[in-house]
């Protein structure tokens, strides 16, 4: 894709920090270096988000993976552990619309980042929960 800012760097027309490329994906460091050693992997082919790939797709990005987050925890031994985050949509904080998987290092609890989930069981309902696992069931296809 012409304007999208992911596909420039993967062809070089843009200079990245690259961390890891093969034929299928390329990992860079984050621009904005949430904290230090955040890497953004891609799949080399233009994909939005996660809801278009397909099984083959998400077998070359995924399998990926593991290797390029343990070369980032090993890359500093301050690190202890690792977020990995996959925004999908303007709603989801996706801000570029090519599909990427945020490897953000972990140093300590007071890194100034954080995901924070709200915690809705008290609002449990049988009924609720078992339409909601029925729809998503139905939906799953091939």
């Amino acid at each position: 894709m012409s304007d999208c800012i992911f596909c420039k760097i993967i062809a070089g027309e843009i200079p990245s920090y690259k961390v890891y490329e093969d034929d299928l994906v390329y990992a860079f460091l984050d621009i904005s270096q949430t904290t230090p050693g955040h890497t953004l992997l891609v799949p080399k082919k233009h994909v939005a988000d996660l809801f278009e790939y397909d099984t083959q797709l998400a077998s070359d990005v995924f399998t990926r993976l593991p290797k390029i987050a343990r070369a980032v925890r090993d890359s500093n031994p301050a690190i202890k552990g690792l977020n990995v985050i996959n925004n999908n949509g303007a709603v989801a904080y996706q801000s570029v619309f090519h599909s990427h998987i945020h490897l953000i290092p972990r140093y300590t609890k007071n890194d100034d980042f954080s995901i924070h989930f709200v915690d809705n069981s008290g609002d449990y309902n049988e009924v609720k929960y078992t339409a909601i696992q029925e729809s998503i069931v139905a939906h799953l296809g091939d």
